[in-house]
């Protein structure tokens, strides 16, 4: 049996994805463009992604030693009832084209439920945490969702598809109407910190399909601590490995997700 208390676990984690971040820094100083490896279809990855993953998973493995693993980069793979789900570098992409919003994500899960996630935007040193029950943070300072009420006020976050074009033209709708009725939409890049910059009261909305575990499963903690509300596209709770999520305020959940579902049916 595994006995540990969240909040004693929290800072080392912290200190896991800053020095995870740190490296992340310091090879963005003298990354070139013949180091990127394709994985997929607009898929990269290099040497920066499953450097730090090793290094987080060293680390991690330090702090729990019995907690299994679910990571992007398949340096470890073992499924227990505690699990971390680790993206060592969110926002690749933008991490290859030198554009500053990448991110560390660590989440522990516990039999499908997120307990504790960690969020480090590497460019601003900024580090989103949070654990069940303990309420949200930036740089140890609470953070809260918006106040915002009307969809007509909010600015939304979203993720353009780069895959299963099958549904890009409901997404394409979906965005049509919320550059009409919104404040603007935003395409940062790195999901784990459009999930945050929601719980910081930065979106008031995010929406987006195609993402994996370990883009979410942070981010999702630190919104419902900062108390916000997430689902899948039907309104029900498959975000974690349905690929699919909405994630608001709360005060504008039932108007946003009608929007989207009336184009996702």
């Amino acid at each position: 049996m595994i006995i540990f208390s969240l909040n004693t676990v929290l800072p080392h984690v912290v200190r896991t994805a800053k020095k995870a971040g740190e490296f992340i820094r310091s090879e963005r100083l003298k990354f070139t463009p013949d180091k990127i490896e394709i994985k997929g279809l607009n898929d990269m990855v290099s040497y920066v992604d499953k450097g730090a993953e090793q290094m987080i998973v060293e680390e991690l493995c330090e702090i729990l030693p019995e907690v299994g693993f679910l990571v992007e980069e398949d340096s470890a793979k073992e499924n227990k009832d505690y699990n971390w789900i680790v993206d060592p570098l969110d926002g690749t992409t933008n991490f290859i084209h030198g554009i500053p919003c990448y991110a560390v994500s660590i989440a522990l899960e516990h039999k499908g439920e997120i307990i504790l996630g960690v969020v480090y935007e590497v460019a601003k040193k900024e580090c989103f945490s949070a654990y069940k029950g303990g309420g949200a943070f930036l740089n140890e300072t609470p953070i809260r969702v918006s106040s915002n009420k009307n969809l007509s006020e909010s600015l939304i976050g979203t993720g353009f598809p780069i895959y299963n074009f099958d549904r890009q033209e409901n997404y394409i709708n979906v965005l049509r109407e919320l550059m009409q009725k919104t404040h603007g939409v935003r395409r940062i890049g790195a999901a784990a910190a459009d999930l945050c910059y929601l719980a910081a009261g930065r979106l008031d909305a995010f929406y987006e399909y195609n993402l994996n575990p370990w883009d979410v499963a942070a981010g999702v903690l630190i919104i419902k601590e900062a108390g916000g509300t997430v689902c899948d596209f039907k309104g029900e709770q498959n975000w974690l490995f349905g690929k699919e999520i909405i994630a608001t305020n709360g005060l504008v959940e039932k108007e946003f997700m009608q929007l989207v579902q009336k184009h996702f049916n």
